[in-house]
């Protein structure tokens, strides 16, 4: 009877328990539902703020593009050159020589202006402007007072103008607009060279091919009296280290009848009539043979051939030579011998050193003699440059 009470009784208290326990877990359910619709809205909202932020900043860049674009644009207009990079070089040079001659008359005179030694204070200020990626504009600023027997001064003035465009990996075009010599248009020049590549030219515009180890240069220049000057370069690479260069230019005088001078960069071109008399032009062709021996001694030498077809010749020696060796380092005490001559009239040595005195003061002092015909006289010269 007892255990027939009982079992009932158990039963209605596992039916309370398993009713209890569903309760429960249907309310932690509940709760649990409620409470992640709760975390789930801010985080709905924080979306929705991001989605419009987004679409604000994109709007405010494409009006901030605009604006550039329109500021380029207008800068752009005022000048090319606003975004370029220009280096600016000075460099002032002091030249002085010490004659070794009990008097002076015309015959040694003579002498010591054929030597082309021109004492005096020369201030060069240089302005290289890079253009875009591949190329640059260059003016000089020159003031002198140079000469021996006949001095001249010059105050500071543009003296040259130099354009060079590189139009690919072979080719470049060069416009010298001010002040031309041959020896501008030299991509590989030689440290000491022939006459004809310091002769002034004019303005002109040349064009450089590369192909392998030669490189040609041909070029055209009209000088400031209006002659025709017609230049060209071809350099040949024997090895790394060692190079011929073959150089000639030609010179043809001005149109017929026209004697004025109107400035630099004015030719007059006269079609109908031809009554001038005509002057003759000049011929110079230089082959030239250079070598380095390393990274601070070179070797070389020159011949140079002139030929003027005037009655009054402008170029006292028809042929002309020389030869050099140089030690020069960059850091340190360096040293130089140059020999050369006009056929077996004329002959000139010369034995200098070189010291530099801080990073930017060269002093190079040098021996001359000079024997031209029955001249014979020694000179010591002395050379000092100071660059900024």
């Amino acid at each position: 009877m007892v255990s027939e009470k009982i079992e009932p009784l158990g039963f209605v208290v596992d039916k309370f328990k398993g009713f209890t326990k569903s309760t429960q877990d249907f309310a932690n359910g509940v709760l649990h539902n409620i409470g992640l619709s709760r975390r789930r809205h801010p985080i709905e909202i924080l979306r929705r703020l991001q989605r419009d932020a987004f679409s604000d900043i994109m709007k405010l860049r494409d009006r901030q593009d605009k604006v550039e674009r329109l500021l380029s644009f207008k800068s752009s207009k005022v000048s090319p050159l606003a975004e370029a990079s220009t280096l600016v070089k000075g460099e002032i040079e002091i030249l002085g020589l010490l004659l070794m001659i009990d008097r002076i008359h015309e015959d040694n005179q003579d002498a010591i202006s054929r030597t082309g030694i021109k004492t005096g204070i020369t201030s060069k200020f240089t302005f290289e402007t890079t253009i875009g990626e591949k190329d640059t504009l260059k003016a000089e600023f020159v003031a002198s007072e140079r000469g021996q027997v006949n001095g001249s001064s010059t105050p500071l003035s543009l003296g040259k103008v130099v354009f060079n465009a590189k139009i690919n990996e072979w080719c470049s075009l060069a416009s010298v607009l001010l002040g031309g010599r041959c020896s501008d248009l030299q991509k590989h020049g030689v440290t000491s060279g022939p006459p004809l590549l310091n002769q002034e030219l004019g303005s002109g515009i040349s064009l450089t091919m590369i192909k392998s180890n030669i490189i040609g240069t041909l070029a055209q220049f009209v000088g400031t009296t209006h002659w025709l000057s017609t230049f060209g370069q071809v350099v040949y690479r024997l090895s790394g280290s060692t190079k011929v260069l073959l150089l000639g230019i030609n010179k043809v005088p001005k149109i017929l009848g026209q004697d004025g001078f109107l400035g630099p960069m004015c030719l007059p071109i006269g079609v109908f009539r031809r009554d001038g008399i005509r002057r003759e032009g000049g011929r110079s062709v230089a082959l030239v043979l250079e070598s380095e021996l390393d990274s601070s001694t070179r070797v070389g030498g020159w011949v140079e051939m002139n030929r003027s077809d005037t009655d009054n010749d402008t170029v006292p020696y028809g042929t002309r030579w020389g030869v050099s060796v140089s030690d020069l380092p960059e850091d340190d005490f360096g040293w130089g011998l140059r020999v050369g001559g006009s056929a077996f009239e004329r002959f000139e040595v010369e034995v200098f050193s070189k010291m530099n005195l801080g990073e930017k003061y060269l002093l190079q002092p040098s021996l001359v003699f000079v024997v031209d015909g029955s001249t014979k006289f020694p000179a010591l010269m002395m050379k000092s440059s100071w660059s900024f």
